[in-house]
């Protein structure tokens, strides 16, 4: 297990972000390594958990998934089963990308991705509105995206913060 992250670990936390089909070899020429101690490395920092997996981000047009709705849902009771009934129940529906617990008034915040505003009622009426507990929903639609980004900035402070 890695105990520590060094900077030849966080250059390959960077490069996999950036572009998780970079070849090992490919790797190893820009950090000035051979392939086999890359290699290792990421099996490791794999093992660790640092790497949870490798997707493909697609693109949301191509695949008619375009209208992306933020959708702020406050329960009625919160109840710790009742909290992880609805987190359970929503994380299974295929239109919800994301759904984050929050404190203050939100209970929760969905991020969800349809085709269309029809698609978005559809699943409001048939979907969402059938969980028990709702007591309010409040949603925003994307109108354009400054910035999506999916990879972290990663720097060595992220040891010298754990070793506090």
């Amino acid at each position: 297990m890695i105990t520590e992250l060094d900077d030849i670990d966080i250059r390959i936390l960077d490069l996999l972000q950036h572009d998780a089909r970079t070849t090992t070899k490919e790797m190893a020429d820009k950090l000035g390594l051979t392939v086999t101690p890359v290699s290792v490395r990421i099996r490791k920092l794999e093992e660790a958990g640092y790497i949870k997996r490798y997707v493909a981000i697609l693109d949301k047009d191509k695949i008619e998934k375009s209208l992306i709705a933020f959708t702020s849902i406050q329960l009625r009771e919160h109840s710790q089963d009742a909290l992880r009934s609805f987190e359970k129940a929503v994380t299974k529906m295929r239109e919800v990308m994301e759904c984050h617990r929050l404190t203050g008034r939100t209970d929760f915040l969905l991020k969800i991705a349809i085709r269309d505003m029809n698609e978005y009622n559809n699943f409001l009426m048939d979907k969402l509105a059938k969980l028990a507990n709702i007591g309010s929903v409040q949603s925003h639609f994307v109108l354009s995206e400054g910035k999506a980004e999916t990879a972290y900035p990663l720097t060595l402070n992220i040891q010298k913060e754990k070793g506090k």
